[in-house]
């Protein structure tokens, strides 16, 4: 007998159709047989051990985080509800260009240092890996959740060329090209890159497309975070498009926003570029997250010359009092390609969570209220965090537009992601809240997509993209990786104000055919594994 009949489900199942009652049986972590209308019908219903009523609730497949940043955290924390609790079953770790592998000694201490905002310094880990592979298999010991991998273009260029601004030799595009290949060998699922985050952003367009043909000969994809969401944001979108083209290269565009004054109301216009390109034979999908601000480290804000060489050189920089102050200049007059090409807002950057506990009365002020209570000029204190900080402190960046948000969310080729940085004392609300916010909000709510075609935007459109042809889908010998939701109450329970809240509506989670959440607790189970590249 099987091991699981979910009785009386109402299926959405993923494929953008239109919902159907059923019976899904599930046995040795796959759907064996779907029984439509059997209730109705008065056919001999199927019987199991273990049978879970899901009256007035909708099976789905689990949901997928097209950009997630819980790369030390799946490790760190075998609870993991801020994903298990939204309905993820599967994770896209290795993001922005910036990740853990592959690594040598130097690489990952360096590594560790820049990204301690968005993971913490990982002093709580034991890093008893330096290939993809032997990362991979680590995750496989057992995590609350899927995880697949992008190999970070920042991460190998450090290891190949350092964190140097200039071009790599021959030799080093070579050992880059041979790290690509071997971690697309060992299980990832493409490449990422952070081109606003040092040492990636010092890569041009020549050598990105020599990594993105290693990408696409081995069925790959290419996830940006690129060189501009701001002034230039079209541009720069423009110039990722051409070069995977150029590559013949799959496309996934990283966090597809369009923010700050001078995008606002133009997201139809980075619209017609994608559709041109794909009517013309591109390969393209992106993901956005459905809330209105950013989110990443007070540090990234910086120039990129004045991040070249690494954490101690930027931190050296800061503690220069003329550099500080080219570095002011640069910030809040000219405009920091950290900070896309915009003059900064003190008033728009908000302290979302500090290393030193020493600094947390910062946290949850903007930069420029923190300021205002000490008498002194905005960068004074931005500074001051940096240095004290170490370079970890976390920020939110209210600069998008919620007109922007919708367009883009309604397009064919959107995907979800989370892009959710855990660490701090109060992250961006959407690291616990971005798939019940759209199942909640924009389709409940707001009526900005039907609940079908959401679902679809959450689970057969990631699915494809990672070419995973057995999950995404309520479909016989499809993987059991499934949410159970209350379509009436399902919501966000995270907010600004209380940004670790957990949803509500969502009681059942499967990973692998087995319960992480059950009558809405986390339980015990680690039945997540990672997601390896199957096919080239």
């Amino acid at each position: 007998m099987e091991e699981l009949v979910i009785r009386d489900a109402e299926v959405v199942d993923g494929g953008g159709g239109a919902s159907y009652r059923a019976d899904v049986v599930v046995d040795g972590g796959r759907i064996v047989s779907i029984v439509q209308e059997a209730a109705a019908a008065g056919c001999q219903r199927p019987k199991a051990r273990r049978e879970l009523d899901a009256e007035g609730l909708v099976l789905a497949p689990g949901f997928i985080d097209m950009h997630a940043h819980s790369d030390l955290a799946l490790l760190r924390d075998p609870d993991h509800s801020a994903k298990a609790a939204q309905g993820v079953t599967l994770e896209v770790i290795g993001q922005d260009g910036l990740s853990y592998a592959p690594v040598d000694d130097r690489t990952l201490a360096e590594v560790r240092r820049a990204i301690t905002g968005w993971n913490g310094s990982g002093d709580d880990i034991d890093f008893d890996w330096r290939t993809v592979g032997e990362y991979l298999d680590r995750l496989d010991r057992g995590i609350a959740v899927n995880a697949a991998y992008l190999i970070p273009q920042g991460t190998v260029r450090a290891l190949a060329v350092g964190w140097e601004d200039r071009e790599a030799t021959p030799d080093e595009l070579d050992r880059m090209r041979r790290l690509v290949a071997e971690g697309l060998e060992q299980g990832a699922v493409g490449l990422s890159s952070g081109l606003t985050y040092t040492p990636g952003m010092y890569a041009g367009d020549a050598e990105l497309t020599e990594l993105c043909r290693v990408v696409a000969s081995y069925g790959g994809y290419y996830c940006p975070h690129h060189r501009s969401y701001g002034a230039g944001a079209l541009q720069a979108y423009e110039e990722m498009v051409a070069l995977t083209r150029e590559a013949g290269c799959a496309l996934h565009l990283a966090h597809a926003t369009m923010n700050f004054g001078v995008n606002e109301g133009r997201a139809p216009e980075l619209l017609s570029l994608l559709d041109k390109a794909l009517a013309e034979g591109a390969d393209i999908s992106l993901d956005t997250y459905p809330y209105t601000p950013g989110c990443t480290t007070l540090v990234a804000m910086l120039p990129s010359w004045a991040s070249e060489g690494g954490p101690e050189a930027i931190l050296a920089r800061l503690a220069d009092d003329g550099t500080a102050e080219r570095i002011r200049h640069h910030m809040e007059v000219i405009g920091a390609d950290g900070c896309h090409g915009v003059p900064i807002e003190w008033d728009t950057i908000e302290i979302s969570g500090v290393s030193d506990p020493d600094l947390v009365d910062h946290v949850g002020r903007t930069v420029q209220q923190s300021a205002d209570a000490r008498g002194e000029a905005p960068w004074v204190t931005a500074r001051r965090l940096l240095l004290q900080d170490r370079l970890g402190s976390t920020i939110l960046q209210h600069v998008g537009h919620e007109e922007n948000v919708r367009t883009i969310m309604r397009h064919r080729v959107h995907t979800g992601g989370s892009d959710g940085i855990l660490q701090g004392t109060k992250p961006h609300p959407r690291a616990y809240g971005t798939f019940p916010h759209y199942l909640g909000h924009y389709v409940r709510e707001l009526g900005v997509l039907s609940l079908e075609e959401c679902v679809a935007h959450l689970t057969s459109r990631p699915a494809a993209r990672l070419r995973l042809p057995d999950r995404g889908l309520v479909r016989e010998g499809h993987r059991a990786d499934l949410v159970l939701f209350d379509p009436r109450t399902v919501a966000a329970g995270s907010t600004f104000e209380e940004p670790r809240r957990l949803p509500t509506g969502i009681p059942y989670v499967l990973v692998d055919g087995r319960f992480v959440m059950e009558d809405g607790r986390r339980t015990d189970v680690l039945a997540g594994r990672a997601v390896r590249r199957t096919t080239r």
